[in-house]
């Protein structure tokens, strides 16, 4: 079976803490149900720093992404319809799926 990632991207944060836990305890669900097609959940991402083709750094994503979870499905189309069941857009958030490309040496 084919390895897609999914890339958590923008997103508002919460509010109030009550709404962040009700928005982590939705996605968890989500994550749960999900069962063994997840490979690896929850993997945010922090501090990220930008490096332009001219070598510039700057603080911040230049994509938005805030983490990734890599998932197992038959098909890309299967994998499209796990990822649009993610409670991240509930927030806002944006999601990218793609199939992982495994390089050999």
């Amino acid at each position: 079976m084919a390895q897609f990632i999914i890339t958590y991207l923008g997103g508002n944060q919460p509010e109030t803490p009550e709404e962040g836990r009700a928005h982590f305890d939705k996605y968890i669900k989500w994550i749960n149900a999900l069962g063994e097609t997840v490979i690896s959940a929850m993997n945010p991402l922090k501090d990220t720093h930008h490096i332009a083709p001219d070598g510039v750094v700057s603080s911040g994503s230049g994509t938005q992404m805030s983490g990734f979870t890599i998932i197992e499905a038959a098909s890309i189309e299967a994998a499209v319809e796990i990822t649009i069941t993610c409670p991240f857009t509930e927030i806002g958030g944006s999601l990218e799926v793609s199939e992982l490309v495994q390089m050999s040496d």
